[in-house]
């Protein structure tokens, strides 16, 4: 049982069956097919707004290039160290833009400090020898599993419009901080100033699929260039808009999500009234970082429960829930951490 991540799964159903329908027949590559365009056109519904929509089939790809489009060679991107964009893609956003920088902000709970973000975002301005503080990155949900309340991100996006930055969403986790809360997808992203958003699909049903959705204009006219340039134009698109097709349909984004969401709070309730066992971080999405006991993580990877348990402060791992978790999974663990607990108490 696996609760490494929400990558360990395979697609939705209805993904795989969209993906099927869509095989059939001819339609014109790179985009020019009805089924991208009908796509573009129910994100534009979605997020209530004439935005630029550009599919990729991967999360790195769309921050990468989403950066790519707000950042100089020359500049420098502020984000959460414990971000995605810093942690976990291999350089891919200095690449993309050519050498930009990213520089790491502090704040609690995986949400960047407002008063850190404003002085990293003042630093080296005007200075010919330092990089040019240019964007800032923002993850919904955190890489901590936290949400950004629109109030939150309305104040981050006020500092970098201050300061004369960008600000970018890596929404990989978008639908999970959504469906928690009674916001729109425009109340969390344009109308709290976030002026570029990488939509996430893949960790929550999709094949692999992402869009790149672009509120400014102006920030659109060499996105497609640079999409092509970097390899990530896909002649077969309509096998990327098959899955997003379907992913919006019928709310299929939002169920998973809610399933998911539901499943890390069984999985929360069951864990906290292990003795031993404390959170130290919210639960508020699909990821729990609990701590555990002295050797309940090595005796539960030894009954073959799966998840990552050393990349945070000693005795904390991370346990990730998804579109497709079953309750009986959950409650495997839950009851396989209260024998350990058990027996040690014994």
């Amino acid at each position: 049982m696996n609760f490494a991540s929400d990558n360990v799964t395979g697609a939705a159903p209805e993904i795989l069956q969209s993906l099927l329908i869509a095989n059939e027949g001819d339609t014109p590559g790179y985009g020019g097919d009805e089924l991208t365009l009908s796509v573009k056109s129910r994100l534009q519904e979605t997020f209530e707004t004439e935005a630029e929509i550009f599919l990729v089939a991967t999360g790195t790809a769309a921050n990468a290039l989403a950066i790519s489009a707000i950042t100089p060679s020359h500049g420098s991107v502020l984000c959460h160290w414990t971000s995605h964009i810093y942690e976990d893609e291999c350089g891919a956003p200095e690449f993309f833009s050519g050498g930009a920088r990213l520089i790491p902000v502090d704040g609690l709970r995986g949400k960047m400090c407002p008063i850190d973000l404003t002085q990293k975002a003042a630093n080296g301005r005007g200075d010919v020898h330092m990089l040019q503080p240019s964007a800032a990155s923002v993850t919904q949900a955190s890489e901590m599993g936290t949400i950004h309340s629109p109030k939150e991100l309305s104040t981050l996006s006020n500092v970098c419009r201050e300061n004369g930055l960008r600000l970018h969403m890596d929404g990989a986790r978008f639908a999970n901080a959504l469906v928690e809360q009674s916001w729109t997808p425009a109340e969390m992203s344009w109308k709290a100033g976030v002026d570029i958003l990488s939509f996430g699909a893949t960790k929550n049903g999709a094949l692999g699929c992402e869009a790149v959705i672009i509120f400014d204009p102006a920030l659109a006219d060499e996105f497609a260039f640079k999409r092509k340039r970097t390899g990530h134009l896909f002649s077969k698109m309509r096998l990327l808009a098959a899955q997003m097709s379907a992913y919006l349909e019928n709310d299929l984004w939002l169920n998973n999500a809610r399933h998911a969401n539901a499943m890390a709070q069984r999985l929360y309730k069951g864990l906290k009234e292990i003795p031993g066992v404390d959170f130290p971080y919210p639960v508020e999405a699909n990821m729990l970082f609990p701590r555990l006991p002295d050797g309940m993580a090595q005796e539960l990877k030894t009954q073959g429960f799966v998840f990552y348990d050393n990349r945070w402060d000693p005795g904390i791992c991370r346990l990730v829930t998804a579109f497709n978790t079953k309750k009986s999974a959950v409650d495997q663990f839950i009851s396989a951490a209260s024998s350990f607990s058990s027996s040690k108490r014994g």
